[in-house]
Parts: structure tokens; sequence; C-alpha cells
């Protein structure tokens, strides 16, 4: 056997945690003693969350994108693209999303099932894709990506692709039909009568009933502002779009750390505190799903976006900000970790994540929570970068930031406010690199959110809050309209 073989062999099995245990062991390793426990979500607890505006902002002053770690001013986009943008990335890397290791198995893709479909009245081409993880260096944690790409099947070439996180799999199975149904009933009458002969004078008695039937044509469930699925809407509008299954790269709480491609990368041992979290997890198997998006004709491999809601939407930002292959993003409802200010107090806060889903984060992410360590304590005041400077990371690329409302389910725990401060701040980001950001006057301190459905997208940075919920579904059309202008595509191409 070789070297790695040998090492394989001989590591030991993956530790097993609960997520409480996994919490305290960074907690232990970080010298934590205590966290301060995160507000209450429901409005008539002792410890409800804060909805006060006059309260929301004990740290008024953002980190500022634009002024250098030695007090400098950035003032060219070569100082923004050579000094800045490593600084930010260093710092949101360190203490809130944690690093990708430079030793990541590479992933191998195979397409386990075609299948030509329709999604509404158009012909489309699904593909199931698996993509392999080699885990040659630890065979005790295996990890297989879960994707579906669904393309127009009379595109005249190649199309701009939606990656949308959520669970993958065909979206409207081809069913047999016709003779090809007729045989599968035949064969299965066949098999129950070998099985029960006496089932032979049923199907006498029977002739015309068949045990499947064809699968009635449902009309779509609508999204609740009337308009048809987004997925509908992408194939209508000649997008295609791809269906990545974050469960399938990194499990969705602290238990699971040891596992997926976390704990792949660490042989089933317990993170270090600068080490990835789930969020980085999640993004680094969109980089690889677009790897695979590449190497598809079908696919124009550089109009390639990337969209989910809200822990998904965080999952989405973070994966825009970090790889800068992908063309746009629309990030859902994101809140804490997404595109709401960190610093803020308003519903979520920094606490939620350091106690609740600190998986999400680097370990580090934890010490802003923490009222008693070895260092004292800290609070979100602390943090040396913000979302402001997460959303100038994708600057000057195609950035929609989208929420709903509180009256229909997208809580007021989500701090709109906030994401609108974030947005209008990473905004001179973008100017600087010659897009355009929101049109709205004032800064983020006077700047004013505008009303729902009252859309700001003339610029490569996008801001809108639809009427509906918790969801990004009714700016979907928007969205599609916005990004067709900036790359150039219309349906039909």
């Amino acid at each position: 056997m070789g070297q790695n073989a040998d090492s394989a062999s001989s590591a030991p099995p993956p530790v097993t945690f609960t997520s409480d245990q996994d919490h305290q062991n960074m907690m232990d390793q970080l010298g934590i003693k205590a966290l301060r426990p995160g507000p209450s979500g429901n409005e008539k607890a002792p410890n409800h969350a804060n909805y006060d505006e006059s309260l929301a902002n004990p740290y008024p002053n953002l980190p500022d994108p634009l002024t250098l770690n030695d007090g400098g001013k950035v003032t060219t986009a070569a100082m923004w693209w050579d000094k800045r943008r490593p600084e930010i990335v260093e710092m949101q890397e360190k203490y809130v999303y944690g690093r990708v290791p430079k030793d990541v198995p590479k992933v191998t893709w195979t397409v386990t099932a075609v299948d030509h479909e329709f999604i509404g009245f158009n012909r489309v081409v699904a593909k199931d894709l698996i993509g392999t993880v080699d885990n040659s260096a630890y065979p005790a944690i295996s990890v297989k990506i879960h994707m579906t790409l669904v393309m127009p099947e009379r595109a005249a070439g190649p199309v701009p692709v939606l990656i949308m996180f959520g669970q993958a799999g065909f979206p409207n199975p081809n069913e047999p039909r016709g003779e090809d149904l007729e045989r599968v009933n035949a064969a299965m009458k066949a098999l129950l009568v070998q099985q029960d002969p006496s089932l032979k004078d049923v199907f006498a008695n029977h002739p015309a009933w068949e045990p499947l039937k064809p699968t009635p044509f449902q009309p779509p469930q609508m999204n609740a502002d009337g308009d048809l699925p987004n997925t509908w809407q992408l194939i209508a509008a000649g997008w295609g779009f791809a269906l990545l299954d974050p469960a399938s790269v990194q499990a969705d709480d602290g238990a699971g750390i040891t596992r997926g491609i976390i704990g792949l990368v660490n042989k089933g041992q317990p993170r270090k505190p600068e080490d990835w979290g789930a969020l980085r997890a999640w993004g680094w198997g969109a980089g690889r799903a677009l790897d695979y998006l590449a190497t598809d004709p079908a696919v124009d491999a550089k109009h390639v976006g990337i969209e989910g809601v809200s822990r998904y939407g965080k999952a989405a930002l973070v994966t825009m900000a970090f790889d800068q292959r992908f063309a746009m993003v629309l990030v859902g409802s994101s809140d804490k970790g997404g595109a709401t200010l960190l610093r803020r107090n308003y519903g979520e806060a920094v606490e939620s994540l350091t106690g609740g889903e600190y998986y999400w984060m680097a370990g580090n992410f934890m010490k802003y929570g923490a009222s008693a360590a070895t260092f004292g304590s800290k609070t979100s005041g602390d943090i040396p970068v913000d979302s402001n400077e997460l959303i100038a990371l994708c600057a000057p690329r195609l950035t929609f930031i989208s929420y709903g409302v509180p009256e229909k389910g997208d809580a007021h725990w989500l701090d709109h406010q906030g994401s609108f401060m974030a947005t209008i701040d990473a905004g001179r980001v973008f100017t600087l690199l010659g897009a355009k950001a929101l049109d709205i006057e004032g800064d983020y301190k006077t700047a004013k959110m505008p009303p729902m459905n009252e859309g700001h997208m003339g610029g490569e940075l996008a801001w809108r809050q639809h009427d509906g919920g918790h969801t990004d579904a009714p700016n979907m059309k928007y969205f599609i309209q916005w990004a067709d202008k900036f790359i150039g595509h219309a349906a039909g191409q």
C-alpha cells in the first residue's frame, strides 16, 4: 500500500459529538466560560428581541470598506483589488466565516440519469448528477454532492444558469404513457398472478382496470403573488437552473460538523477556531457545481448565478462574496450572517448564532457572544468587519438583495433595515469599481428604506422589498429582467 493508504487505514474513526458537545468543545478551545443568551423571537417573552429602532444601533459606526487597516483611504480600483479586498477577505475568514482549507479533495461529477421533461409548456433536459469527493485520504467519511441541472431543450446557444440552494431531484419526471404504460401494466399483472394465481380470475372480472394510470395534468402551485413558480419563470425566460442540495455537502447541524466535507478534510476530528463553518462549506459546494457547469457546452459559464432564501440566502451571499467566478446573486431574506448588519441590535442577534447555529460560522465567531472568557468579554461591536463589507466583496458583479414584509411572514427578526443600511454602504465600493449602486440619497445613517414593491434595480447593486413573505419568489421576475439587461440575454437566444 502507498503512503496515503497507510495513513488512511491508521487514522482514528470520526469523532461523534452531539451539537451541545461540539459547541462546548469549541468554547473550551476558545477559553469561553459563558455566552450571553440570544433574544427570543416571541415578542411576549421577557427576553424578547428588540424591535425599537431607537435602540437598534448601539455601535452606530460601521467598519469602512474603503479604509485600509493602516488608516489609509482607498481611492482607486487598483487599491481595492490589490490591498483592501484581500484585507476584508482575511478578516471575514478569520473572525466570521472560517477558512476553506487549501487541501480540499477534488470532486468527480457523474451524470446518473438524464430525463426529457416539461417545465410548464417548455421542453427541458434534466440531468441528475452526483459529485463524488475523493476520500482516499480518509475513507471513513464519504461525501456525494447531489445536483440536478435543468436546461431548455431547444436553446439556440449557451444559456445563463441559476444555481439554487435546496432539495435536488427531477422536477417533473417523464412518466411512461401509451404503449409503454400498457407494457408496464401487463408486466405488473403477470407478476401479481405469479405471486397469487387466484388473481387471474380477479383481473378477468375487471378487464379495464390497470394497476398504474397516467398522472393527470397538475396545474402549477402558483407563487404567493400569483406568478408561475420560479423554475417555470427561469425556463420560460431562456435560462437553465441547477438544484443543489446543501445537506449533501454539509449537514445543517452541529452534530454533523465532524462529517460532511468539513469532517472529511479534518479526518473526522473537531474544528479549530478558524476552520470553515457550514456557510462556507455550502459555498464551496456551489463552487464545485460551477466547476461542472463550466464543462457543459449548453451552459454560458460566464453568466452563472447563485440563489437562496433564509439560511441559504446567507450561503448565496457568502458564495458570491468569496468566489468571484459567480456573475450574479439573488439573496433572499438572509438576516444575521447574511446581508443584515451584525452589530445591529434588532431581531436576530449575534448571540442567536453563537449559541444556536454556531456551526454556520467559524469557531472564532463565538467570541462575540462571550460574557465571560479568558479574554474577558466581547460583543458584536468588537467584530472588525460587517455585512456591508461582505456585500462589497461582490462588487462590481450583479448583486440583488431581496426581502418580503413582516405582515406576510418575513419577520421583523430578519432586520430588513439593517440589510438596507449594509447595502447602501456597500454601494460606495460598487461606484469605485465603475458599477452603479442604489439610486437613493444619503449614507447608511440617513438613507430612507424605500416602500415595498419599489424596486431599485438600475445598477449592478439592486434592492427590492416585495409584498410577500419569507421567500424571494415575488422578486424572481424582476431578478430575471434585471440580470438579462446587464448580461445582454433574451429568451430564445
